[in-house]
């Protein structure tokens, strides 16, 4: 299985939950792959937010080798889930979907009204975002693993 994690600039939220994501399956030794990308283009290239690799390693992740990518037409075949945290993210994705097949894959992180904040202009929101991600993607594995 693979699944890739979608914000707007890869460098905060979907960071986090890839890290956290990858870690969890890991130690459950599922052989599934994950990535994330963001739906901006300004961040291609660079590591995370700082604030995001200082809370994931205080949570024992490291998602300090990540580097942002752009979300492009091409992963819609890569990838089997897309799990974007934010309704403009998913706006931005379905624009980009060919077909009804890529469509069926993608969704919203948490639910289908609820959102992951967006922690950028706000050093107090990462703290919460993080333990909303954890919480989500320790649930996510066991719907996934079904």
């Amino acid at each position: 299985m693979k699944i890739l994690m979608v914000c707007l600039g890869n460098i905060c939220r979907s960071p986090l939950a890839e890290g956290i994501v990858r870690q969890l399956i890991a130690e459950k030794e599922l052989d599934w792959e994950v990535a994330s990308a963001g739906t901006g283009n300004w961040h291609t290239g660079q590591p995370a937010d700082k604030r995001s690799i200082a809370i994931a390693k205080n949570y024992g992740y490291d998602i300090s080798r990540q580097r942002a990518r752009l979300f492009g037409q091409e992963l819609f075949d890569e990838f089997d889930h897309i799990l974007v945290m934010d309704k403009n993210n998913l706006r931005d994705v379905l624009k980009l979907a060919a077909n009804e097949e890529h469509r069926q894959k993608v969704r919203l992180f948490l639910t289908d009204e609820d959102e992951v904040t967006d922690p950028y202009f706000d050093d107090q929101l990462f703290d919460p975002v993080f333990l909303t991600i954890e919480k989500r993607a320790k649930n996510l594995i066991e719907e996934l693993k079904k």
